[in-house]
């Protein structure tokens, strides 16, 4: 199995074989809760005017979105986990969009197989790839580009998975818990980000499931994928 790192939408652009595109904070994080509330699919668009389209077709759907790490007027459900984590969403769908992630997933058009992936379904997301034995492996790292080194970490701790080993994940994140970005965060000093999803988004394998996402009529649809080891 051949491992390939990549960044950014170039990255994703360029991916092939099995393509993990990975946003830690906090499309993919927020997914994973999505699912965890009961939600049998999310819908993941580029476009805000998609997005509120799409959400409007979608009988009982709730929309999550963001532009520019921002909140977006008019809708109560930023790109947040802390912001949906107690909601029921049993058997509905969620429609998201955000800067990076959503981004980077719809631009990733040469994979043959498409998982999204965080932090807290790490180990799910390195099962399921390596069930699936593909021949090349490439690792987006959504946020490189913006210099955001935790989907790196994540990416260097799906492969150290991968591999049969055990990242020390405390290291890979130093370079993100060192940074005035996260002093900000912490101190919730950025609207729409509550200080409690940085917990919610670092902590490692919370959940048994990997998110594959696929294309159909009406775009990209990423749900749970649990196996007998999960």
């Amino acid at each position: 199995m051949l491992i390939v790192h990549a960044g950014g939408l170039e990255g994703a652009r360029a991916a092939v074989g099995t393509v993990v595109v990975i946003d830690v904070l906090r499309a993919f994080t927020v997914s994973a809760y999505a699912l965890a509330a009961g939600a049998t699919e999310c819908r993941l668009v580029a476009e805000m005017a998609e997005a509120r389209r799409l959400a409007s077709r979608l009988e009982g759907a709730v929309l999550s979105a963001e532009e520019a790490g921002l909140p977006v007027e008019g809708i109560p459900i930023s790109n947040s986990p802390s912001m949906l984590r107690d909601l029921d969403l049993h058997g509905r769908t969620l429609v998201q969009r955000s800067s990076a992630g959503t981004q980077c997933m719809a631009a990733a058009i040469r994979a043959e197989r498409l998982f999204a992936a965080s932090l807290v379904v790490a180990e799910a997301t390195a099962r399921a790839v390596r069930v699936a034995a593909p021949e090349v492996v490439t690792l987006v790292a959504t946020g490189e580009d913006r210099g955001h080194p935790e989907d790196r970490a994540c990416a260097e701790y799906i492969e150290g998975r991968l591999r049969g080993n055990c990242p020390d994940l405390d290291r890979l994140l130093e370079p993100l818990r060192s940074s005035e970005r996260y002093r900000r965060l912490a101190a919730g000093a950025w609207p729409g980000f509550p200080p409690e999803d940085l917990e919610l988004s670092l902590t490692p394998d919370r959940f048994d499931f990997a998110m594959p996402v696929e294309r159909d009529d009406l775009g990209l649809r990423l749900t749970a994928l649990r196996d007998e080891a999960g």
